[in-house]
């Protein structure tokens, strides 16, 4: 068939379980001559040559394929570069109790502002990064950044007081800003939606690895006596060191984008296109709409999520950067306390990979988030009421402190919900950029909590963990009625006959539309 010949195709949905969309099983034509199915003016320039040139055939064998060669393209640089940025950011825990609050000679909440100073710094740089990553090529940008951030957080080798420390952390939090709205971009630009949670799960999930491997490595490097460095030097030293030459890795393996990836062929970049059309969250465009922007700042659902953010990291920061202080009160010693933050690594990937199976399994986000919230309260009233007297109550405080955690996968399952449930680059930008300013100033919060003369039981932070629980569980229960009546409002438009229910649903996928102007959209929860 020539290539400027007019064709149709049949866009089957044949009935699946409520809240489930069926996978594209037949050809979809592309009509250079039906202007009102997909308006090329309206899609991006460097998109438009791979949407609108031809017949296009993705089956499920294939889209699996696909998906294989993205993971090994892309994934595997989201996990490998979070995995560095948690280690990163959890060596201040470790180093807390291998001497470097002795040999900086911190004092009161010193130690508390080495933290807060990352998320500050992000708190001011998040929007300007967010404008940046929607306008420069992606794998460039965060090549640059985590080679940045290696060589800041080798210096932290150099500091020997309160204010270089201050110094180089407000620098790392600057260079790190950029990794997760990157990451929130690059899995709506890359992947289906039903692949976006399971995704962004298993580059978040590195929070607990590097609980894991961070805790083994800071047990080896404890063990460092003598020479010209003390063991947190060295630590500090080794991970700058590595972060710099992953970063350089990254720059010849991670592509742009389906469209600049000189990796795959231009067959395989338009069949990648095409999987990601149902998405119809659109891959890219470099156009600022005002329109948008305000869509974004009017929209209840950004700010759910944004505040699903708040009360997230503000528990997440301060058991982050006081946890090792938190189990060595419990009873143990420094080298217990290294290998004991192994374990509360492994709950945390179990927690974050159950989450994500509970919602393949049942196909809802929403509840299963609302679920994990109960062990947090759980663990978190049992830390403030049990005594620390026996042997055994120093192990059901140190498990109670594990469950806490569990509270997780609110925050992994809502970043997926950002991918997935905003439309219009605008308007994704704004929204990601709300988002994580928010997040920022929920970590810097976080550690502020903890005041020194309150420890080491630390009853009003633990207090302040169980408002932000009952504050989430109330958005949790509020952003789902939104999100169904918003999806019963089109459906009841399309069976009154007010929408056209055209077999051609997805044909403004990639023309920029937000999810309120397309009413062919529906919100996943």
């Amino acid at each position: 068939m020539a290539s400027n010949e007019v064709t149709s195709s049949e866009h089957v949905r044949p009935t699946t379980a409520p809240g489930k969309k069926s996978f594209q099983e037949v050809e979809r034509s592309i009509s250079h001559e039906k202007a009102d199915q997909q308006r090329l003016e309206n899609v991006d320039n460097e998109l438009s040559k791979y949407v609108g040139d031809g017949s296009v055939t993705v089956t499920r064998e294939r889209s699996d394929e696909l998906r294989k060669m993205i993971d090994r393209r892309v994934l595997v640089i989201m996990i490998g570069t979070y995995f560095l940025q948690a280690i990163d950011k959890g060596t201040m825990s470790f180093a807390s109790i291998m001497g470097l609050q002795e040999d900086t000679h911190l004092k009161g909440q010193e130690f508390s502002w080495l933290t807060t100073c990352i998320y500050i710094a992000i708190l001011f740089v998040e929007y300007p990064q967010n404008y940046i990553i929607a306008r420069v090529p992606i794998a460039k940008y965060l090549s640059f950044s985590i080679i940045a951030w290696g060589a800041v957080l080798a210096c932290h080798a150099a500091c020997s007081n309160f204010v270089g420390l201050v110094a180089v952390r407000t620098l790392l939090g600057i260079f790190e800003s950029a990794c997760q709205p990157a990451f929130v971009i690059l899995s709506s630009m890359w992947y289906r939606r039903e692949e976006q949670a399971s995704r962004v799960t298993y580059w978040y999930m590195m929070n607990g690895a590097q609980q894991v491997v961070g805790g083994l490595l800071a047990y080896c490097f404890t063990h460092i006596k003598g020479g010209p460095l003390k063991s947190w030097q060295w630590l500090f030293l080794a991970y700058g060191v590595i972060s710099v030459i992953f970063g350089v890795f990254v720059l010849f393996w991670m592509p742009d984008s389906p469209m600049r990836a000189k990796c795959f062929s231009e067959d395989v970049k338009r069949e990648m296109v095409e999987r990601v059309r149902d998405n119809q969250t659109g891959i890219q465009n470099k156009n600022f709409k005002r329109e948008q922007a305000i869509e974004a700042l009017m929209d209840p659902q950004v700010w759910g999520y944004s505040l699903i953010a708040l009360c997230t990291t503000l528990p997440t920061s301060g058991l982050g950067a006081f946890a090792n202080i938190i189990i060595k009160s419990f009873g143990f010693n420094t080298l217990e306390v290294q290998l004991l933050a192994m374990v509360l690594g492994f709950y945390i990937i179990f927690v974050l990979l159950g989450s994500v199976w509970l919602v393949k399994k049942f196909n809802q986000n929403l509840y299963v988030m609302l679920g994990f919230c109960v062990p947090s309260v759980i663990g978190t009233v049992l830390l403030m009421t049990v005594p620390n007297n026996t042997f055994s109550q120093r192990v059901g405080l140190l498990i109670c402190y594990y469950i806490t955690l569990s509270f997780w996968s609110a925050q992994t399952l809502a970043l997926s919900l950002i991918s997935r449930n905003i439309a219009g680059q605008t308007k994704k930008q704004f929204a990601v950029a709300i988002n994580f300013i928010v997040w920022a100033a929920g970590n810097a919060i976080g550690p502020q909590v903890f005041l020194k003369w309150d420890g080491p039981r630390y009853f009003i932070a633990f207090a302040t963990h169980l408002g932000c629980y009952a504050l989430l569980i109330v958005i949790i229960i509020s952003l789902r009625i939104y999100l169904a009546r918003e999806n019963k409002k089109r459906d009841d438009m399309v069976a009154a006959g007010i929408v056209e229910a055209s077999p051609e649903y997805t044909a403004h996928s990639f023309e920029d539309m937000t999810d309120r102007e397309n009413l062919s959209f529906r919100y996943v929860f």
